[in-house]
Protein backbone atom coordinates (compact mmCIF):
# COMPACT_ATOMS: atom_id res chain seq x y z
CA UNK A 1 0.00 0.00 0.00
CA UNK A 2 1.48 3.66 -0.89
CA UNK A 3 0.74 5.63 1.81
CA UNK A 4 -0.10 9.13 0.67
CA UNK A 5 0.68 10.94 4.18
CA UNK A 6 4.51 9.69 3.90
CA UNK A 7 4.86 10.97 0.37
CA UNK A 8 3.32 14.09 1.17
CA UNK A 9 5.64 14.11 3.99
CA UNK A 10 8.59 13.41 1.51
CA UNK A 11 7.52 16.13 -0.51
CA UNK A 12 8.09 19.00 1.52
CA UNK A 13 11.79 18.24 1.10
CA UNK A 14 12.71 16.41 -1.76
CA UNK A 15 13.78 18.27 -5.13
CA UNK A 16 13.06 21.58 -3.63
CA UNK A 17 13.74 23.85 -0.92
CA UNK A 18 12.19 23.32 2.80
CA UNK A 19 11.13 26.55 4.30
CA UNK A 20 10.54 25.90 8.56
CA UNK A 21 8.99 28.81 9.17
CA UNK A 22 5.64 28.01 6.43
CA UNK A 23 2.70 27.71 8.60
CA UNK A 24 0.55 25.22 6.65
CA UNK A 25 3.18 22.59 6.32
CA UNK A 26 1.68 20.29 9.28
CA UNK A 27 -1.77 20.79 7.75
CA UNK A 28 -0.87 19.44 4.44
CA UNK A 29 0.74 16.02 5.81
CA UNK A 30 -2.24 15.75 8.56
CA UNK A 31 -4.54 15.74 5.73
CA UNK A 32 -3.22 12.68 4.20
CA UNK A 33 -3.64 10.82 7.03
CA UNK A 34 -7.34 10.62 7.28
CA UNK A 35 -7.00 9.47 3.78
CA UNK A 36 -4.77 6.93 4.58
CA UNK A 37 -7.27 5.84 6.95
CA UNK A 38 -10.41 5.77 4.68
CA UNK A 39 -8.25 3.81 1.95
CA UNK A 40 -7.11 0.82 4.71
CA UNK A 41 -10.52 0.18 5.24
CA UNK A 42 -10.23 -1.48 8.68
CA UNK A 43 -12.98 0.43 10.40
CA UNK A 44 -16.52 -0.25 8.41
CA UNK A 45 -17.58 2.45 10.78
CA UNK A 46 -15.21 5.46 9.59
CA UNK A 47 -15.26 4.31 5.86
CA UNK A 48 -19.44 4.93 6.50
CA UNK A 49 -19.75 7.84 8.31
CA UNK A 50 -16.82 9.00 5.46
CA UNK A 51 -18.97 7.88 2.73
CA UNK A 52 -22.55 9.54 4.17
CA UNK A 53 -20.66 12.64 4.81
CA UNK A 54 -21.69 12.31 8.73
CA UNK A 55 -17.70 12.45 9.85
CA UNK A 56 -15.31 14.93 8.42
CA UNK A 57 -12.01 17.06 8.26
CA UNK A 58 -12.02 20.40 9.60
CA UNK A 59 -9.21 22.41 7.83
CA UNK A 60 -9.34 25.34 10.46
CA UNK A 61 -8.90 22.62 12.91
CA UNK A 62 -11.68 23.86 14.98
CA UNK A 63 -15.03 22.62 16.51
CA UNK A 64 -18.35 24.92 16.77
CA UNK A 65 -18.71 26.12 19.89
CA UNK A 66 -15.73 24.65 21.70
CA UNK A 67 -12.63 27.20 22.46
CA UNK A 68 -9.12 24.68 22.45
CA UNK A 69 -6.00 25.76 20.53
CA UNK A 70 -6.07 24.64 17.11
CA UNK A 71 -4.36 21.05 16.01
CA UNK A 72 -3.07 20.45 12.52
CA UNK A 73 -6.31 17.50 11.84
CA UNK A 74 -9.22 17.59 13.56
CA UNK A 75 -11.82 14.84 12.23
CA UNK A 76 -14.90 14.25 13.89
CA UNK A 77 -18.95 14.43 13.51
CA UNK A 78 -20.03 17.54 10.88
CA UNK A 79 -22.13 19.99 12.06
CA UNK A 80 -26.14 18.27 11.00
CA UNK A 81 -27.08 21.19 8.57
CA UNK A 82 -23.91 22.50 7.41
CA UNK A 83 -22.24 22.28 3.93
CA UNK A 84 -19.19 20.27 3.40
CA UNK A 85 -17.06 19.88 0.37
CA UNK A 86 -15.02 17.61 -1.20
CA UNK A 87 -12.55 17.84 -4.19
CA UNK A 88 -11.77 15.23 -6.22
CA UNK A 89 -8.24 14.48 -4.87
CA UNK A 90 -9.04 13.58 -1.62
CA UNK A 91 -12.47 11.48 -0.43
CA UNK A 92 -13.03 12.61 2.91
CA UNK A 93 -14.92 15.62 2.69
CA UNK A 94 -14.32 18.67 4.51
CA UNK A 95 -16.11 21.32 6.93
CA UNK A 96 -16.84 22.49 10.13
CA UNK A 97 -17.02 19.44 13.25
CA UNK A 98 -19.25 19.57 16.13
CA UNK A 99 -17.11 17.00 17.95
CA UNK A 100 -13.40 15.58 18.04
CA UNK A 101 -12.92 11.37 17.20
CA UNK A 102 -9.28 11.76 15.87
CA UNK A 103 -6.63 14.52 16.65
CA UNK A 104 -3.52 14.73 14.85
CA UNK A 105 -0.42 17.10 15.72
CA UNK A 106 2.61 16.99 13.82
CA UNK A 107 6.50 18.72 13.90
CA UNK A 108 9.50 18.51 11.80
CA UNK A 109 13.10 19.15 13.95
CA UNK A 110 15.24 19.81 11.01
CA UNK A 111 18.15 21.68 12.79
CA UNK A 112 18.74 22.73 16.25
CA UNK A 113 16.90 20.43 17.77
CA UNK A 114 17.88 20.30 21.62
CA UNK A 115 17.63 24.09 21.46
CA UNK A 116 13.98 23.82 20.44
CA UNK A 117 13.07 20.41 22.18
CA UNK A 118 11.56 21.23 25.33
CA UNK A 119 9.08 23.54 23.12
CA UNK A 120 7.99 21.09 20.81
CA UNK A 121 7.26 18.93 23.50
CA UNK A 122 5.21 20.84 25.43
CA UNK A 123 3.04 21.74 22.49
CA UNK A 124 2.79 18.58 21.64
CA UNK A 125 1.56 18.02 25.41
CA UNK A 126 -0.52 20.94 25.36
CA UNK A 127 -1.96 20.25 22.52
CA UNK A 128 -3.33 16.29 23.27
CA UNK A 129 -4.78 18.25 26.55
CA UNK A 130 -6.89 20.86 24.04
CA UNK A 131 -7.80 17.87 21.86
CA UNK A 132 -9.28 16.30 25.20
CA UNK A 133 -11.37 19.30 26.39
CA UNK A 134 -15.17 19.20 26.80
CA UNK A 135 -14.54 15.71 28.53
CA UNK A 136 -14.45 14.15 25.13
CA UNK A 137 -12.54 11.21 24.33
CA UNK A 138 -10.50 11.72 20.96
CA UNK A 139 -8.26 9.48 19.61
CA UNK A 140 -5.00 11.28 20.00
CA UNK A 141 -2.17 10.60 17.61
CA UNK A 142 1.40 12.41 17.45
CA UNK A 143 3.46 12.77 14.87
CA UNK A 144 7.48 14.26 14.54
CA UNK A 145 9.71 14.32 11.91
CA UNK A 146 13.33 13.97 12.88
CA UNK A 147 15.93 14.84 10.83
CA UNK A 148 19.55 12.71 10.71
CA UNK A 149 21.46 14.45 7.68
CA UNK A 150 25.30 14.61 7.87
CA UNK A 151 24.62 18.30 7.30
CA UNK A 152 22.15 20.81 6.93
CA UNK A 153 21.12 24.32 5.26
CA UNK A 154 18.09 26.54 6.52
CA UNK A 155 17.17 29.42 4.83
CA UNK A 156 15.83 33.20 6.71
CA UNK A 157 14.86 34.51 3.11
CA UNK A 158 17.42 33.97 0.82
CA UNK A 159 19.95 33.90 3.61
CA UNK A 160 21.46 30.91 4.30
CA UNK A 161 22.36 29.26 7.47
CA UNK A 162 24.14 25.87 7.43
CA UNK A 163 25.42 23.79 9.99
CA UNK A 164 29.10 23.47 11.03
CA UNK A 165 29.10 20.60 13.51
CA UNK A 166 30.89 22.90 15.79
CA UNK A 167 28.97 26.10 16.94
CA UNK A 168 25.99 24.68 15.03
CA UNK A 169 25.46 21.12 15.30
CA UNK A 170 24.92 18.96 12.49
CA UNK A 171 21.35 17.11 12.75
CA UNK A 172 22.85 13.49 13.16
CA UNK A 173 24.41 15.33 16.34
CA UNK A 174 21.56 15.78 17.77
CA UNK A 175 18.85 13.38 16.51
CA UNK A 176 19.20 10.70 18.58
CA UNK A 177 18.80 12.22 22.00
CA UNK A 178 15.81 14.32 20.57
CA UNK A 179 14.08 10.96 19.58
CA UNK A 180 14.37 9.64 23.22
CA UNK A 181 13.35 12.85 24.69
CA UNK A 182 10.27 12.61 22.33
CA UNK A 183 9.64 9.22 23.29
CA UNK A 184 10.08 9.60 27.31
CA UNK A 185 8.64 12.78 27.38
CA UNK A 186 5.98 13.41 24.99
CA UNK A 187 4.52 10.45 23.41
CA UNK A 188 3.49 9.64 26.80
CA UNK A 189 0.15 12.46 26.09
CA UNK A 190 -0.60 10.36 22.82
CA UNK A 191 -2.78 7.15 21.86
CA UNK A 192 -0.62 6.46 19.29
CA UNK A 193 3.06 8.55 18.53
CA UNK A 194 5.30 8.39 15.50
CA UNK A 195 8.81 9.53 15.06
CA UNK A 196 9.84 9.76 11.00
CA UNK A 197 13.42 9.46 10.91
CA UNK A 198 14.47 11.08 7.13
CA UNK A 199 17.73 12.83 6.00
CA UNK A 200 17.46 15.76 3.88
CA UNK A 201 20.46 18.13 3.78
CA UNK A 202 17.77 21.22 1.80
CA UNK A 203 21.12 22.18 -0.38
CA UNK A 204 20.41 21.49 -4.02
CA UNK A 205 19.79 19.31 -5.70
CA UNK A 206 17.57 18.99 -2.73
CA UNK A 207 17.65 15.19 -2.04
CA UNK A 208 15.45 13.43 0.64
CA UNK A 209 16.06 10.08 1.73
CA UNK A 210 14.20 7.49 4.75
CA UNK A 211 16.52 6.54 7.51
CA UNK A 212 14.89 3.24 6.92
CA UNK A 213 11.59 2.78 4.52
CA UNK A 214 11.04 -0.50 5.15
CA UNK A 215 10.28 0.45 8.77
CA UNK A 216 9.21 3.61 8.54
CA UNK A 217 6.29 1.77 5.90
CA UNK A 218 5.50 -0.82 9.00
CA UNK A 219 5.48 1.68 11.70
CA UNK A 220 2.85 3.58 9.92
CA UNK A 221 1.14 1.21 8.70
CA UNK A 222 0.80 -0.46 12.43
CA UNK A 223 -0.63 2.98 13.59
CA UNK A 224 -3.08 3.27 11.04
CA UNK A 225 -4.73 -0.47 11.61
CA UNK A 226 -4.68 0.40 15.34
CA UNK A 227 -6.16 3.84 15.70
CA UNK A 228 -8.76 1.94 13.17
CA UNK A 229 -9.64 -0.45 15.80
CA UNK A 230 -9.98 2.10 18.42
CA UNK A 231 -12.42 3.81 15.96
CA UNK A 232 -14.14 0.93 15.30
CA UNK A 233 -14.91 0.58 19.37
CA UNK A 234 -14.96 4.02 20.51
CA UNK A 235 -17.06 5.33 17.87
Amino acid sequence: MDFRLLETFRELFDGKRYLHRRSNLGDSVAREFYEDLYALERSPKLVQRVEQGIAVLNTQNRRVGVSARRGDGSFGEGVPGASITRDGAHRVSLGPIATLEVGLEVKILFKAMIKQIDRVINDLSKQADHFRVKGSDPICVGLVGINFAERCTSYEGERPFSTDGKRYKHPIQEAHQAEERLLTRAARSFDEFLILKFEASNEEPYEFHWRDRKTTDLNYGAILARVSQIYERRF
